[in-house]
């Protein structure tokens, strides 16, 4: 079979390997569809401090089973599945507390062990949920994006009266602007970037309004429309960011970090405790896959309106590097296998 496989950083080599055998409790997916996350980029680029090399990267991906390993139901031939990344281990204090996807020994596919971004891939069967007959392969490759909102907003317990404020139009930013919108309802999302094409993605998603902060003053924009968030997330990562939603939230408001920024962040406490607000984390997805196929086969997301290009495998560096360098034109970026 041929892989996708990060030797070192910025070497990408499709290589040919052994066909994966499943071990016990484990499947065999024969891959279809992939999508390639901005992680996939920094395990490319050397910027992952999670990552071990070689690698074979990708962490949303969908596929059949064609194979199954000691202790499954032979009945999972040819189920259609896609594939959680998160592996836990299940009885550590976070995965007691509903939270595996911050295991103490957590593996990621594609990270801490091979993904999919390979024509097979052995994964535990608990990881590979299947996907009913009505929902399209490309929408099933993008439930692992969209378990990332249902992870936030998880946290954050959105309610139709909130007032959202989101950070960044990437495509974190936006599964949360359609997750916000169509499955909580709520009444205003205002989604604030610097790149006027994203922004008007963001409004194809469900954002009420949208702002560009790159040309003029957030907080004076808000003020002048009496406007305090409820409920703001960050999904841009910059270390400025946190300050500034401190003093723009409501008081008794939810603040959600999404990022992995290493870079130091400044905030004053006293506006924290001041406003009484409560800041959240997330990371990952801890069982969410069930939640996002639910919302699909109830039509509360579409993920039609992120996927914007794709490619066949084999052209995985052209794809990598058009959603590196065109944030413009650019969200959503699928490899084909096996098509």
């Amino acid at each position: 079979m041929k892989s996708v496989v990060i030797q070192q950083p910025n070497q990408l080599v499709i290589e040919e390997r052994l066909l994966p055998l499943p071990g016990a409790g484990e499947v065999r997916v024969k891959v279809k569809l992939a999508g390639i996350c901005g992680s996939d980029s920094h395990i490319y680029r050397g910027h992952n401090p999670f990552a071990k090399y070689p690698r074979v990267i990708g962490h949303e991906f969908f596929g059949v089973i064609d194979a199954v390993g000691e202790g499954v139901d032979s009945a999972r031939l040819g189920q259609r599945v896609s594939v959680d990344p998160v592996i836990s281990c299940g009885h550590c204090y976070p995965c007691s507390v509903g939270k595996p996807n911050v295991c103490t020994s957590l593996v990621v596919l594609g990270v801490h062990r091979d993904g999919g971004f390979s024509e097979y891939a052995a994964v535990p069967a608990k990881n590979a949920w299947p996907i009913p007959d009505a929902i399209p392969d490309k929408h099933a490759v993008m439930v692992e994006p969209f378990t990332i909102a249902a992870n936030v907003t998880g946290q954050a317990s959105p309610v139709e009266q909130d007032v959202a404020l989101i950070y960044g139009a990437g495509p974190m930013g936006l599964v949360t602007v359609q997750a916000l919108k169509g499955v909580y309802k709520v009444k205003q999302v205002i989604v604030v970037d610097r790149i006027d094409e994203r922004l008007k993605m963001a409004q194809r998603s469900g954002a009420d309004w949208v702002f560009n902060n790159g040309e003029q003053s957030l907080q004076a924009a808000l003020d002048e429309k009496g406007i305090k968030p409820t409920l703001i997330i960050d999904a841009a990562c910059h270390p400025t960011i946190l300050q500034e939603a401190v003093t723009l939230a409501s008081p008794a408001a939810r603040i959600v970090l999404m990022g992995f920024s290493s870079e130091p962040s400044q905030v004053v406490q006293q506006g924290i405790t001041g406003k009484e607000l409560a800041i959240f984390s997330s990371r990952l997805n801890a069982n969410k896959f069930p939640v996002v196929i639910d919302w699909l086969e109830k039509g509360l997301i579409d993920p039609e309106k992120l996927i914007t290009h794709t490619f066949d495998y084999h052209h995985v560096t052209d794809a990598i590097e058009l959603f590196e360098k065109d944030q413009r034109q650019c969200c959503k970026v699928l490899l084909t296998f096996g098509q």
